[in-house]
């Protein structure tokens, strides 16, 4: 016999989050990213967050979500979708940093807005 989850459970305010944020996709008020973008997009996030940019190289080089060639062509649609921006290192000319866009900012607030509702409802 399957066993009952309660509302308040964390799986249940985690599949709640997913539903809100599957609206939020929906509603065209977010990016319209694949999983792997978004995959790619949190790892950039996560280094931009810590304030060490990913380098384009060493984005091209995270095996585990593609081939070089397959992450060059993502992080080109998170460029032109405006998520992200790749910008010079002040002492190397050669090397450009993968940094977040205020879009992006805006999108991760959005996401984390969804994960307090969720949470708030369980409480």
């Amino acid at each position: 016999m399957a066993k009952t989850v309660s509302s308040n459970s964390a799986s249940a305010v985690y599949m709640r989050f997913l539903r809100l944020v599957k609206a939020l996709e929906g509603s065209g008020d977010a990016p319209q990213i694949d999983a792997n973008e978004s995959a790619l997009l949190n790892a950039l996030a996560e280094r931009w967050h810590a304030g060490h940019p990913m380098t384009i190289m060493q984005a091209m080089a995270l095996s585990d979500l593609g081939s070089p060639a397959t992450l060059h062509r993502r992080i080109m649609r998170l460029r032109q979708l405006g998520m992200i921006d790749a910008v010079e290192d002040k002492s190397d000319t050669r090397i450009r940093h993968l940094v977040l866009t205020a879009s992006a900012v805006d999108y991760f607030e959005k996401l984390s807005k969804s994960l307090r509702s969720a949470v708030s409802a369980a409480v």
